[in-house]
């Protein structure tokens, strides 16, 4: 018999847009016992975009907890409701991939059904998304992760003492979720230092040799996946792992570059000089976007989403992650909780490795940021 599992969700934004945030719960059906909170704050966006936010990360969490569950979602916001039941159209372009997020997290779960309640029933979720957008109106990073053990199940074993699969000082004591974050090899961009967004840049004699020299020392790391930026460069990088490994590629859109817009091909200098005022606002603020490019903000939301669904598909293996500068300091970031200008105070190389341990039951762990030493 499949267990029965409650999700309660909500968010919201100061000003709609604004400064957003969103909170879910995860109880047990029978006993009412919360198994599971998370919520989080995500910068500027509208209440829909954060509630639809808040269902993902809920359904995500009620997936970790028991994959076969049957889950009943409780939400306050009719429009979530009726969209996801099927039976309002999703007519706004930035609802329809959230909606499709949903549904694809939806699917590590044995059943899924949407009920309206009121707000006032609704608490536990609201506290968390107001918690939330508390901490993005100071501009600050906030989320937070508690999962308990699934009640029906054996607890996992305790890691041993080895600096290998430790967390140290977090607490932490569950098996982590393993992401090895590859930036590509070398392309032309890259070598002379240009801005390389969402083209389709192939890589170099020399990228693609950085690629054949990570697949060496990657061979022995365990790797259960690998999943990649659909852009080429990463695309083939990851083919060099696959080929030693045999791990299965997975694409993942929401791990691209940025789209760096007007900027793209221009190197840092150059975009100053055109573009000084823009180039000042865009150091200044996350939020701000390269002229008819994108910006952080909305790109940690989409990474965000993306290590959202690797955690529901992944947990507890390890996986190796081909992509790009920006996406891998977003993850770091998060990881650390750092803030967001913390993005522009990080460097990484080509081909270089990095490692974060995500564990149900503490914070995550970066392990290793800029490692090179295959390319000596």
């Amino acid at each position: 018999m499949s267990k029965k599992l409650i999700v309660e969700a909500d968010g919201g934004s100061r000003g709609n847009p604004g400064p957003a945030g969103f909170g879910a719960l995860v109880k047990d059906a029978l006993t009412g016992k919360v198994l599971a909170e998370v919520a989080e704050s995500i910068g500027h966006a509208t209440n829909n975009v954060a509630e639809y936010r808040g269902l993902i990360a809920g359904l995500g969490a009620a997936a970790s907890l028991s994959p076969q569950a049957s889950v009943e979602v409780r939400m306050d916001s009719k429009l979530v409701v009726e969209q996801m039941s099927g039976r309002w159209k999703i007519k706004h372009p930035d609802m329809i991939p959230l909606a499709q997020e949903a549904r694809e997290v939806a699917k590590g779960l044995g059943s899924v059904r949407y009920t309206w309640i009121p707000r006032a029933q609704n608490s536990y979720a609201d506290r968390l998304a107001n918690e939330a957008m508390d901490a993005a109106a100071k501009g600050l990073p906030w989320s937070r992760r508690i999962q308990e053990p699934e009640p029906d199940q054996e607890p996992e074993p305790e890691p041993g003492p080895s600096p290998e699969t430790s967390a140290a000082w977090s607490g932490a004591t569950a098996t982590p979720t393993t992401t090895l974050l590859l930036r590509h090899g070398q392309t032309p961009l890259s070598d002379e230092k240009r801005f390389a967004g969402i083209g389709d840049f192939p890589l170099t004699e020399t990228g693609l040799a950085q690629a054949k020299a990570a697949a060496r020392v990657l061979g022995d790391r365990g790797i259960d996946v690998i999943v990649s930026s659909p852009l080429s460069r990463c695309r083939d990088t990851a083919a060099e792992i696959a080929a030693v490994t045999g791990a299965e590629i997975r694409v993942e859109d929401g791990f691209r570059e940025t789209d760096f817009g007007d900027w793209e091909g221009h190197t840092f200098a150059e975009a100053q000089e055109r573009w000084p005022a823009e180039m000042e606002a865009w150091l200044a603020d996350p939020s701000v976007a390269p002229p008819a490019g994108e910006s952080f903000t909305d790109v940690s939301r989409r990474v965000g989403t993306a290590l959202d669904k690797l955690m529901v598909r992944y947990r507890h293996q390890t996986v190796l992650v081909v992509t790009h500068v920006t996406p891998i300091k977003m993850l770091v970031r998060r990881a650390l909780e750092a803030p967001p200008l913390a993005l522009y105070r990080m460097h990484l190389d080509v081909s270089s490795l990095s490692v974060i341990d995500w564990y149900d039951d503490g914070p995550a762990v970066l392990r290793s940021l800029n490692d090179t030493h295959h390319l000596d």
